[in-house]
């Protein structure tokens, strides 16, 4: 390879052989990659069914743990960001697809990761026979299942909410679908998108002891991680341990903020649409700053940009105009629409036709009122819970999505609070209960909302980040008042990113009602009354009948309060608040 090659970046003529930041620079992503690397090699390792993986509470061993945790959380969401490019998309663009792919996304985000857990684990397992990738692969998805709701609302929203100069500056250049997706839909969403991958990364974080800790067939499989060293943790009561789990977390959190999320939100900087220049400090990392000062790996990345505008000015994915006859056209298009309709109809009608003969056949009425009345008393929680943390974090998530400098202080910290497992606050939760003679009912409630609250914070602090400068200095030269200026730009503005943040939060919280209604310290348990603790009760018996029931139960709540509640207001949002 020839090192004294020349380039131009920013129009300046720069040597292109390595100099000392090269080696730096280098040495620091060999690393990184030297690491995965070696835990990928881990999980591959053989196994049998039945086999005990040691899981050790030596505090030594944690680097190890998280490192395998962190690269589960990091798979998930490398797969949670192609499932929400190609669904996102799809249901953007068309309204057939948008019909299927929005319900169902609903029925998802409501399902309990023990339900996903129990229904793929044992098609993983076969799917890799006398290997430990199959328990692996299960965990992923498992994390998958906490990463990718969220992603794919936020992003659909974004691109349904596209300016529609540059729709118009789109058609104006002959883009293809390809070139449009790339060269708009993805940069007009960054900001948003990078603030839910954050979320994201988080609420995996939140669901990891569930992902850790498998059981199938009567049997525990705790896999190596943060996830089963809280569980074995609390099995022992050793606040020690959960102490050094908590420590460890922290850092970790820290390192890829500050390697992956800190750069990817600097570079993003240059996606916002903005008209005049934003006088706040902008976004600054260190990693940036280094590969500033480098000489071959800028100039690898000039060869990077070059080879991927290559991959998006490909030619023959730009599509061509269709000459039909009108009268064919539109019947083709009432065919597929008649099609797409019985579709939906059919797949409904199995399922209600599914559930009726496996599950409500086999199960008193008189069962599955008792669920429906927990299934309420859960609803009443969450809802409660929800208008609660809008009235609390919407000021606050303004405030800092307008003051880039705070952001960057502010994103680690809320990163890790939303992280943070509802586990690990079960042994100050039990303490406080039994020693005060609190009502169980009550005070277990703020569990649920421990992780799902953040949805909401980081969708408003991202919608609040984009509102244009130009819109507040206009604010600012007409004099409005504080309420005035809320009312009539900012609650606005920030409209379609709460609903996705609201509507993720609820199907978060409905989700953490499984790890929140029971909790356990050692040998002993407490109870709430409600749909997560039967869920979580049935799963310990492996009666798979009634936790069917329960996760039936959970969706169908979910999903009448989405269709008669939120997907109302989503709609208002997009038809009335769009930046146009």
């Amino acid at each position: 390879m020839n090192f004294l090659r020349t380039t131009f970046m920013n129009g300046n003529k720069v040597k292109a052989y390595p100099n000392y930041w090269d080696m730096i620079a280098l040495l620091l992503v060999l690393g990184v990659i030297t690491l995965l690397a070696w835990v990928a090699t881990q999980m591959a390792v053989p196994y049998e069914l039945g086999q005990a993986i040691p899981i050790s509470l030596d505090p030594h061993r944690l680097p190890g743990y998280a490192l395998r945790t962190v690269l589960r959380m990091l798979i998930a969401l490398c797969f949670s960001l192609l499932f929400t490019f190609t669904f996102g998309t799809w249901a953007a663009k068309s309204r057939r697809a948008e019909r299927i792919i929005i319900p169902f996304i609903d029925i998802l985000q409501s399902v309990p990761i023990l339900g996903f857990l129990s229904i793929t684990v044992v098609g993983f397992i076969s799917l890799f026979p006398g290997s430990l990738l199959g328990p692996e692969c299960a965990a992923i998805f498992v994390i998958f299942t906490s990463q990718a709701w969220n992603m794919v609302l936020g992003f659909y929203q974004t691109i349904r909410s596209i300016p529609s100069e540059l729709n118009e500056a789109a058609k104006m250049f002959h883009l293809s679908a390809w070139q449009r997706f790339w060269r708009i839909d993805v940069p007009f969403s960054m900001p948003g998108l990078l603030w839910n991958m954050m979320m994201s990364m988080s609420a995996g974080w939140f669901f990891v002891v569930a992902s850790e800790a498998i059981s199938v067939s009567n049997q525990q499989i705790l896999l190596p991680g943060i996830g089963s060293y809280i569980t074995l943790a609390i099995a022992t009561t050793n606040m020690h341990a959960i102490g050094y789990a908590i420590l460890t977390m922290f850092i970790v959190i820290l390192v890829y903020d500050q390697l992956l999320f800190r750069p990817l939100v600097a570079w993003a900087e240059k996606f916002k649409t903005e008209q005049v220049v934003e006088e706040t400090n902008e976004a600054h990392s260190w990693v940036i700053n280094l590969l500033h000062r480098t000489q071959f790996l800028r100039y690898l990345g000039t060869q990077l940009t070059y080879i991927f505008d290559l991959f998006v000015n490909i030619t023959f994915l730009r599509s061509k105009p269709v000459h039909s006859h009108p009268l064919r056209a539109s019947s083709y298009v009432r065919y597929i629409s008649w099609l797409w309709n019985s579709l939906l109809i059919c797949l409904v009608g199995g399922v209600v036709v599914f559930l009726y003969n496996i599950i409500f056949r086999s199960i008193p009425i008189a069962t599955v009122e008792h669920v429906f009345l927990l299934g309420l008393a859960t609803a009443l929680r969450v809802f409660v819970l929800v208008i609660v943390c809008s009235l609390i974090w919407v000021p606050v998530g303004v405030w800092i999505g307008q003051r880039s400098s705070v952001a960057h202080i502010v994103q680690p910290i809320a990163q890790f609070l939303a992280a943070f497992p509802a586990n690990i606050l079960y042994p100050l939760v039990f303490i406080l209960i039994v020693t005060y003679h609190l009502n169980v009912n009550i005070w277990v409630t703020p569990l649920m909302i421990l992780g799902a609250q953040w949805y909401i914070v980081f969708n408003v602090v991202a919608g609040a980040s984009v509102i244009p400068k130009d819109l507040l200095q206009v604010a600012d030269n007409l004099g409005l008042g504080f309420w005035l200026r809320w009312r009539r730009l900012i609650l606005p503005s920030i409209f379609p990113y709460y609903i996705t943040g609201a509507i993720t939060a609820v199907g978060g919280a409905w989700n953490a009602s499984i790890l929140a209604e029971v909790v356990s310290w050692g040998g002993h348990k407490l109870v709430a009354y409600g749909l997560g603790a039967y869920i979580t009760e049935q799963t310990a018996k492996g009666d798979f009948l009634h936790i069917s029931l329960g996760i039936a139960m959970m969706c169908l709540l979910v999903l009448i309060f989405n269709r008669l509640v939120w997907r109302p207001l989503y709609e208002l949002s997009r038809e009335r608040f769009t930046l146009d």
